[in-house]
Formats: C-alpha cells, sequence, structure tokens
C-alpha cells in the first residue's frame, strides 16, 4: 500500500506540472504611433537586416521579426531611434511625432533594454552642443572632450545594472565617437578662421530661381541671409527641411531671408548623356519642391560644387548652412542648422 501511494504521488507530480513554454524564435514589434509621418516603419542594423513594417491608417501596427540579438535603428520617414531587439521579445511602443523623442513610451517583454537605449540618446543630444563646441579654440575643445569622456562613461557605469554586453559596447564606442565629434569640430574652427565673421562673403548671382527669374545675392541686400546648401539626393539636406519651413514661418515679416541652394547635378539621375542626367536632376529639384511645399528662395546653382559661391565657402559637404548680414559679410560661414534646439536664441542674439 505504501508503494502504491508512492506511486500515486509521483503520478499526481508529473500530471500537474506545468509545462514551460518554449522561447519564441521570433520578436513581436507592435504598437500605435499618433499624427504617423508616413504608412511605414523602416528598421534596420546596417546591411545585415531591414525590414518595413506596415503602419495602418489609424496609426496601429504589428509585426513578427526573427533576429539577432542587438541594436536596430527604427526610421518613420522623418525621424528615427534606436532599439533593442531580440528574439523572444514583445515590445510595444506608443509615440506621437509632433514631440517624438518626448513621447516614445516602450513596454511589454525586454522593453528596459530598449527605454536605455532611448535614455541614452537624449542624454548625449543633451551633453552634446556642436554649435557651443564650433566657438571654443583647439585647447577649449579637448578639455571639453575629455569632460564629455569623463561624464558619458559615468553614465553608462550609473545603468550597468542594464545589460552588461550593451554597456561595454556602448563605453568601447565613447572614444571613437568623441574622436569624430572633435575631427568634425576642428573643421568648423579651421573654417571659421580661413572665413572670419565680418569679412566680405563670397557672391552668387543670377541663380535660377523656382519661381521664375533669377536671383543674385546682392538683391537681397539689407537683409540677415540664412542660406542652405543642399541637394536633392542628400539624405541630411532632406531631413531639415520640416525644421526650416517652421523657421521659414516663424521669421515671416522679420529683417531675414531664407535662401536654399540646390547643388544637384545629375547624381542619382541615371540618363544617356550626363547633360540629360543634369536635366532629369534639375526636374528632380523641380518636383521635391512641390512635393514637399517647401517655402523660402529655392534657387538652383549654376555649376554644382563647382560654383563660385560653393567653393568660395569651400564646401565639399552637404548641407552648409551660412548666415550673411545686411551688408553682405559673412555672419557665420558654418552657421548652426534649423534643427539646433537654440536657432531661435542664436537669431536673437543678431537682433534678428
Amino acid at each position: 500500500m505504501k508503494k502504491l501511494l508512492v506511486c500515486l504521488a509521483a503520478l499526481s507530480i508529473v500530471a500537474c506540472k506545468k509545462e514551460e513554454p518554449k522561447p519564441k524564435d521570433y520578436a513581436t514589434f507592435s504598437g500605435k504611433i499618433e499624427n504617423k509621418n508616413s504608412d511605414s516603419l523602416f528598421v534596420y542594423q546596417g546591411r545585415d537586416f531591414k525590414r518595413t513594417i506596415k503602419v495602418n491608417e489609424d496609426g496601429t501596427f504589428t509585426d513578427t521579426l526573427k533576429v539577432k540579438s542587438g541594436v536596430y535603428g527604427l526610421y518613420d520617414g522623418k525621424e528615427q531611434t534606436n532599439i533593442f531587439l531580440a528574439n523572444d521579445m514583445d515590445l510595444k511602443m506608443t509615440l506621437d511625432t509632433k514631440v517624438f523623442k518626448e513621447s516614445i513610451i516602450i513596454s511589454g517583454k525586454g522593453a528596459e533594454k530598449t527605454n536605455f537605449l532611448i535614455e541614452k540618446l537624449k542624454f548625449e543630444e543633451d551633453l552634446v552642443d556642436i554649435e557651443a563646441l564650433k566657438s571654443l579654440d583647439q585647447a577649449g575643445l579637448e578639455t571639453k572632450i575629455k569632460s564629455l569622456e569623463t561624464e558619458m562613461l559615468a553614465f553608462y557605469d550609473k545603468n550597468a545594472t542594464i545589460d552588461s554586453t550593451l554597456i561595454a559596447e556602448s563605453k568601447a564606442q565613447v572614444a571613437p565617437m568623441l574622436n569624430g565629434l572633435k575631427g568634425y569640430v576642428l573643421g568648423g574652427i579651421k573654417l571659421k578662421q580661413e572665413l572670419p565673421a565680418g569679412t566680405v562673403s563670397p557672391t552668387f548671382d543670377n541663380y535660377e530661381n523656382y519661381k521664375g527669374g533669377t536671383v543674385s545675392l546682392s538683391d537681397l541686400k539689407g537683409k540677415y541671409v540664412y542660406i542652405d546648401v543642399w541637394a536633392t539626393w542628400c539624405g541630411p539636406c532632406i531631413g531639415e527641411i520640416p525644421s526650416l519651413q517652421s523657421l521659414e514661418k516663424d521669421y515671416e515679416g522679420k529683417n531675414i531671408a531664407f535662401v536654399s541652394i540646390s547643388t544637384d547635378d545629375g547624381r542619382g539621375y541615371r540618363a544617356g548623356s550626363k547633360e540629360a542626367s543634369f536635366n532629369l536632376a534639375k526636374e528632380g529639384w523641380k518636383k521635391m519642391i512641390t512635393e514637399k511645399q517647401m517655402s523660402g528662395i529655392q534657387l538652383f546653382s549654376d555649376k554644382a560644387f563647382q560654383s563660385d559661391f560653393v567653393t568660395g565657402y569651400k564646401i565639399n559637404s552637404i548641407p552648409r548652412f551660412i548666415l550673411i548680414d545686411p551688408n553682405g559679410n559673412i555672419v557665420n560661414a558654418d552657421a548652426p542648422r534649423p534643427s539646433y534646439s537654440k536657432i531661435k536664441d542664436y537669431f536673437s542674439s543678431f537682433g534678428i
């Protein structure tokens, strides 16, 4: 009888034991976007992983992603952030694109790693003021870079419990990132030395105006002139358009003219000849202005990157923003971008 009771007890344990669910070999990603910028989300990791997720009319989306554990980019057609994905995660995201960074909420299984990445981006953006760095001399920049490194490493140490591998990778990226930042800022410092404030600006003459006729820099004398040098094939240039449009609206009627100069020369447009490619590029320029409802003064440079104005300002990468005073003198040969958080304070410092 005793043996029978033992057997029955053992069978009871086996029968009642709940089987643990097997980990999923995919991640689930879903959520809702208010004021969506496009009908899809793009998830990517370099060239190794690319996935487009459909966003419904009401802003909802859901998909399954078979991934390697790691950091992925997330782009909504206008802005981007990072998320952490691993198989068996179940992430839920809500956001309002009108306040993109401030409104992102990530919940669900594995959410803590993505929330760390979002906090990390905000921390770094608040910490690094590129325009302030450009105002330093080389010695001051070296001191500031060391200070930034100390603050970044302290931030990662504070979050060491999130994931040891993720924190180690973040720490390893600090030195290369700051070295790249230093090189970029040094280029801006050197440019301001070569094209100092108060000197006569390089000029442009009779550039084709999208609205008809031509425009020269001299036509704008008496106003501050904020110039955006860009091209239709330049992703970062296009990314600045919404911020530029907002500035143009806010400063309507003020003593400042907003000018966009296209350097399109046929790149990205295949045709039977260089001339045909150039003509396609010009049509592409007009089409983008129409589609994006771009305002301000839209001009087409005469010789793209070989134009006197472009070479005069030593422009070899775009976008480049320039501020010129009402007398036609340089205020800043490498002015802040429209998306710079303190751009209005910058304009106010000149009485604009």
